[in-house]
């Protein structure tokens, strides 16, 4: 039974769950789910974990994410990217270092008003499917953090390539749109392409191509993920019988913290929090 995660390099035109039903028939798992949705319209890392694997997504959601995204000044749509319709068009005078001024307004910890074109829910409904109607509800700000935004390039008169590294529940659109307003001649996404997520990054990023042909031996280990914090083996027979059973477990030599747990055979069975030398499960990774 196939156990853990696939960094898929997402091709456009693909939704999030398009990817993962391509998995779950080509590995033949149910259980698969992904960390982090991307347009169709982006390319680029989508996490995809597997069978027991699964568990980990509520963890890697909330991890920083990076984007190259390509902003168009001059050109306002419904969806804040080029794929919608125009709205709006402006000429555009705006050099490299007019956009960088603006910037650091989108630095930082900030608020942004989530698209009408997105799959956020008020009152049990999908914005998207408000707006194809052709309607457009209040949306209350959220909060969020822009760590890094940078100006990689400009490619045109009115085109320039941009690197952001934020927080869960960044839309990029938005940033596009927004950073055009505040240039006073409107914006909009040209194109956006993931390059990190939930610490995973493009050279670790295969295509559905690379799954079909070689299936379970591209699945990394589901500890992978957790590296970051340190192991700790449990030695003896009934210290992990009574892991496994759900049972705190003594552990007077580790320092209060959060470790990754494995057997006495080098299995990773949980996820457990240190505090006064007892390790505590708050995940689980063994069994069916």
């Amino acid at each position: 039974m196939p156990n853990g995660i696939i960094i898929i390099d997402k091709p456009t035109d693909w939704t999030s769950m398009d990817v993962c039903a391509k998995i779950r028939g080509i590995l033949r798992e149910k259980r698969v789910g992904h960390s982090g949705t991307l347009d169709p319209m982006a390319t680029g890392v989508l996490p995809v974990f597997v069978g027991q694997a699964t568990r980990a997504v509520e963890f890697a959601e909330s991890g920083k994410k990076e984007y190259v995204a390509g902003l168009r000044l001059g050109l306002v749509t419904d969806t804040q990217d080029v794929t919608g319709t125009t709205l709006e068009t402006h000429e555009v005078n705006v050099s490299k270092e007019a956009l960088s001024a603006v910037l650091p307004q989108f630095t930082g910890d900030i608020q942004q008003i989530p698209p009408m074109y997105s799959a956020i829910k008020i009152n049990g409904k999908k914005l998207c499917d408000i707006a194809r109607k052709g309607r457009e509800v209040e949306r209350k700000p959220r909060r969020l953090t822009i760590y890094e935004l940078e100006i990689l390039e400009q490619t045109g008169p009115a085109d320039f390539t941009l690197r952001c590294v934020c927080s869960k529940g960044t839309y990029i659109r938005t940033l596009c749109h927004d950073i055009g307003a505040a240039l006073g001649c409107g914006g909009c996404m040209a194109s956006l392409r993931r390059t990190m997520a939930a610490g995973f990054t493009l050279s670790q990023a295969v295509s559905l191509d690379d799954v079909q042909a070689q299936g379970e031996a591209l699945l990394l280990p589901t500890d992978r993920f957790f590296e970051d914090f340190p192991a700790y083996t449990i030695a003896a027979e009934r210290q992990e019988r009574r892991c496994r059973n759900g049972n705190p477990v003594s552990a007077p030599d580790c320092a209060d913290g959060t470790y990754r747990v494995y057997g006495r055979d080098g299995e990773f069975l949980c996820l457990s929090i240190a505090k006064d030398g007892v390790l505590t499960s708050i995940k689980n990774f063994f069994g069916a």
